[in-house]
């Protein structure tokens, strides 16, 4: 089962010396997953001050600087992995350091077929070609999308597709799924040693992560604009963040996955 974990965390919650063990520590948990075939992929995210959020309105882009949403523990970076069940999830969750300060979600991948294939292993090619990896956050009206209808939904979903096929045509997908429905989220604290598990998401709010897509791109303003031909924007928010490269930053001992 794959799930992707969603780390969020207050950005200026480590000393120097904290967040040197949060990267050793989290550099041998990808190691041990990788070991294991249960790393599909991982990487911080750049700070929140530089994301971008899109939204389409009747046709209008409405594009502002800034996170979809503004909260205390801001999402830092993320994990994809591929595990048996929730247990196994939760139980990675609970050994990565941000959960000793902030809050791991956990969210299952909802399959989608007619995705092409991840390109996890093989994005360096692009970034040696200067392109850069985006990640989407995806954000939807869960509620707006039952009003619409299943045939509407499945339409959206369709269209999703379609982009993915097209990014992947020029070189620039890597990888995209839809979550399974906010309710099926599950949130990791661990404080005084003990850890606190409890159903739901990290944050209650009338937009929910529904998916995410990872892209190549040449800047930021290119990934707004794929971000907005994405069908959810037209319903809900599509979030654009960079993703650091991890390639050269584990080479110099720079920040992991957080």
């Amino acid at each position: 089962m794959k799930y992707m974990l969603l780390i969020y965390s207050p950005e200026n919650a480590w000393i120097p010396e904290e967040w040197k063990q949060c990267v050793e520590t989290s550099m041998q948990i990808c190691e041990e997953m990788a070991a294991k075939g249960q790393l599909l992929s991982a990487a911080p995210l750049h700070p929140v001050a530089t994301a971008t959020t899109v939204r389409v309105r009747d046709g209008k882009q409405y594009i502002t600087a800034g996170p979809f949403a503004e909260t205390t523990e801001q999402l830092g970076g993320y994990y994809l992995i591929d595990v048996e069940n929730l247990d196994e999830a939760i139980a990675i969750a609970s050994r990565l350091p941000p959960a000793l300060k902030g809050t791991v979600e956990i969210r299952p991948l909802l399959k989608l077929d007619g995705l092409p294939a991840e390109k996890h292993k093989t994005e360096s090619t692009n970034t040696e070609n200067s392109l850069k990896k985006f990640m989407f956050l995806c954000y939807d009206d869960e509620e707006a999308w039952r009003k619409a209808g299943e045939q509407a939904h499945h339409a959206a979903m369709q269209e999703a597709v379609a982009l993915t096929k097209r990014l992947d045509g020029l070189g620039q997908y890597v990888s995209a799924s839809p979550l399974h429905p906010v309710a099926t989220a599950t949130s990791i604290r661990v404080r005084n040693g003990q850890r606190i598990v409890t159903d739901g998401p990290f944050a209650e709010t009338s937009e929910v992560m529904g998916g995410y897509y990872l892209i190549m791109a040449k800047d930021t303003s290119e990934a707004v604009e794929i971000a907005a031909e994405h069908s959810g924007a037209r319903v809900g928010a599509v979030e654009v963040r960079e993703v650091f490269d991890l390639t050269p930053l584990a080479v110099r001992g720079s920040p992991a996955p957080a």
